[in-house]
């Protein structure tokens, strides 16, 4: 079992640069099955994430290299048998590998796959999607059996923008028949990237990005390389390391644009950036003023820096609030806060954070990916040392996050206990 420990109080100074996307990288994986020859996928972050994916892929009987940042991936052999709750419930992302072998073989079966317990993580819209094309669905527990006779493209309408069932409808409507309008897509830059990935082996979709998606469905995808987008995500949440206790932090190799609605945030509390073409740099400041946040789908406020800029929120005076929208069980960080300090309340989807409060250093556990992002922050700030247990959630989405933190002068390290 692996733990951090962390002594706050350091001033984070210098660059930090920017990973490949996790939540890009996760579906860009999956979708590789798709090509009838080899891909190459290049700024592949080193996270237990990709390590998961790589089994499945091995599993199946796929050949995978990776070099650095690059992975070659030639599934020309696969076998495409029953994958097995043991590597499906790791991650949440292995569902993709449902829509690409249904769309490839026009068969999958899989069990219900894993993640981070952040509250109900129904794939019911990725099943409407897969009835809609053809598709007959068994459920047996937790195991799915897929079939069709044929994929016959049609219009599908999203119940919600779910970012899972938006990709996962390039995926499989890629080797449908005909063509799929999907309405009330999700709009997030990783969809864009999969589209683009799917289009460079020879797919035929317009206007990923937007609430409309059309996707022509084609008999052979062939070879390409492509490279994964910057993390949003991760770019966010140094950033606000940098707003807790930075001094002129610059967080670089990132799209601004990507995260402007926390960078809109931030300058509603009070902070001034730098802002460039590929960085944001950032110090600390006094004076901050509350902020109301509501989390939604892209552009608006991403659920998964919810967590993180809570954090912030403890060191701003006032009352400031956060309403999550997307998932009910995205709140585990809070009692921790309040342990280390925190004075935060739960009304039900809403938190209300009164600051400015003094947080001290103590044991916590992080009980979920971001979750554990967020209390990372906290220690960096904490006085006195800060112990985070489970620390094996946080690494599955921030690629060598103690090697960065370190660089810019945060006092961390990782333990085997």
């Amino acid at each position: 079992m692996k733990q951090i420990k962390i002594q706050g109080g350091n001033i984070l100074s210098g660059t930090i640069n920017i990973s490949g996307a996790k939540n890009s990288a996760v579906a860009l994986v999956p979708a590789s099955l798709l090509s009838d020859e080899e891909v190459k996928i290049d700024n592949i972050p080193n996270i237990s994430d990709i390590d998961a994916l790589n089994e499945i892929l091995e599993y199946l009987g796929a050949d995978v290299k990776r070099d650095g940042s690059l992975m070659t991936i030639n599934s020309r052999n696969i076998h495409n048998k029953e994958i097995p709750e043991t590597i499906s419930k790791k991650l949440r992302a292995s569902y993709y590998f449902m829509s690409s072998l249904l769309g490839k073989y026009k068969h999958v079966e899989m069990y219900f796959p894993g993640g981070c317990s952040i509250g109900a993580r129904p794939i019911d819209q990725t099943l409407k999607t897969f009835r809609a094309l053809g598709a007959t669905v068994i459920e047996d527990g937790n195991k799915f059996t897929i079939d069709a006779d044929r994929l016959i493209g049609t219009t599908i309408e999203l119940d919600m923008p779910s970012v899972g069932a938006t990709i996962n409808t390039l995926l499989v409507a890629a080797r449908a028949e005909g063509e799929t309008i999907l309405k009330n897509a999700a709009k997030e830059p990783e969809i864009v990237s999969v589209a683009t990935f799917l289009n460079q082996m020879g797919a035929k979709i317009i206007g990923a990005g937007t609430s409309e998606i059309h996707i022509e469905g084609v008999d052979y995808l062939g070879s390409c390389f492509t490279e994964v987008i910057p993390d949003r995500i991760e770019a966010g949440t140094y950033l606000i390391a940098g707003a807790l206790i930075g001094e002129n932090l610059t967080i670089k190799n990132m799209i601004p644009e990507h995260i402007s609605s926390l960078t809109s945030k931030l300058k509603e509390a009070g902070f001034k950036m730098n802002i460039g073409r590929d960085y944001i740099t950032i110090s600390k400041s006094d004076n901050l003023k509350p902020i109301k946040i509501k989390t939604l789908g892209y552009p608006g406020f991403p659920t998964d820096l919810q967590q993180p800029i809570t954090t912030l929120l403890t060191q701003i005076e006032g009352s400031s609030s956060l309403e999550e929208t997307i998932y009910e069980n995205r709140f585990q960080n809070v009692p921790y806060l309040n342990q280390m300090g925190a004075n935060i309340e739960i009304r039900n989807r809403t938190i209300v954070v009164k600051g400015k409060t003094k947080l001290v250093g103590t044991a916590v556990e992080a009980t979920d990916l971001r979750a554990g992002a967020c209390l990372v922050l906290a220690g960096l700030i904490a006085e006195g040392e800060t112990t985070i247990k489970e620390i094996k959630h946080v690494l599955r989405g921030y690629e060598n996050i103690i090697e960065k933190l370190e660089s810019v002068g945060a006092k961390i390290k990782l333990e085997e206990v």
